[in-house]
């Protein structure tokens, strides 16, 4: 969260957010004047996530039923964005990827986590992701590599141009 300026107040975005680990722990950096935006295409998460979210009393989560090639964010509304081990499964990641530069205020980071692969066996090469955000109009701020049991995973980060 340091490496995308994730701090109490930011706005936040977690696209794919499966069943919420990203959002809750940014749920609670973000403070009750920060909001998370929990997005994903899969309803059953969501509602898992809007559940947990109750529980805990972390009421500045906001959920969006996205679409495939479009969070459905508000225009300008967000610091940060993470997509982690999501954007390999993204079918249209150029649509997607400017929709979500439309959601980001000036100066909003994009982080991309996921693991070097070729799409089937759960992950994608970074120059793929690489090329595809340049595409979509994000420029490389960052790029971190570590090495996990099955493979090596990468953290890229994006700025829109």
């Amino acid at each position: 969260m340091d490496v995308l300026g994730i701090k109490e107040g930011s706005n936040v975005a977690d696209i794919g957010a499966g069943s919420g680990w990203f959002t809750v722990r940014a749920a609670r950096r973000v403070g009750t004047t920060g909001t998370v935006y929990a997005v994903d295409i899969n309803g059953d998460y969501l509602k898992y996530i809007e559940e947990r979210s109750e529980r805990e009393n972390l009421s500045n989560t906001k959920i969006i039923l996205g679409k495939e090639d479009d969070p459905l964010l508000p225009r300008q509304s967000v610091d940060a964005v993470l997509l982690l081990k999501t954007y390999h499964e993204v079918a249209e990641p150029i649509r997607l990827l400017k929709r979500t530069r439309e959601a980001m205020r000036p100066g909003a980071l994009l982080g991309i986590i996921d693991r070097n692969g070729k799409g089937d066996d759960h992950g994608l090469d970074k120059e793929v992701v690489i090329k595809e955000a340049e595409l979509a109009g994000f420029i490389v701020v960052g790029q971190y590599d570590f090495v996990k049991a099955d493979n090596v995973d990468y953290f890229l980060v994006f700025r829109a141009k």
